[in-house]
């Protein structure tokens, strides 16, 4: 009986760390996530529709995040996910997903870690939107 007790007492110590954790975790997230730069900027965006077909665009935006801009353009649209915006449509093309086509995003060529809605932006900076296939 006392070891039922004392395996039990364990469980329900490493469960309250675990949520204290995820707590901590989620606090450093919100506080030193990536922010944007406050006021009115310029951005480039190039979108590929495939190698031989893009767009090029300047936006002019006070947003501080790569898919308020966006759709304030009315340049996207999607879906709201686990991680903000899924872009499914730019500028009026919408992926197949039955072809594992999906838009990639990514800043002067490199690839991007945060989605659209978690991508701070700031004046100069450039941007494309690639439509992609698995």
């Amino acid at each position: 009986m006392t070891q039922e007790k004392s395996n039990k007492k364990i469980l329900i110590i490493a469960g309250v760390c675990l949520v204290v954790l995820a707590v901590v975790f989620g606090l450093l997230y919100h506080f030193f996530m990536p922010k944007g730069q406050q006021g009115s900027k310029t951005i480039g965006l190039t979108v590929v529709f495939s190698q031989d077909n893009q767009k090029e665009y300047t936006l002019h935006t006070d947003a501080e995040y790569l898919g308020d801009a966006l759709q304030e353009e009315k340049l996207v649209e999607g879906s709201e996910g686990p991680y903000g915006l899924f872009i499914e449509t730019v500028d009026g093309v919408t992926v197949d997903t039955e072809k594992q086509e999906w838009w990639c995003i990514t800043k002067n060529g490199e690839q991007l870690n945060t989605g659209a809605d978690q991508t701070p932006i700031a004046d100069g900076e450039h941007y494309e939107l690639t439509l992609s296939k698995w």
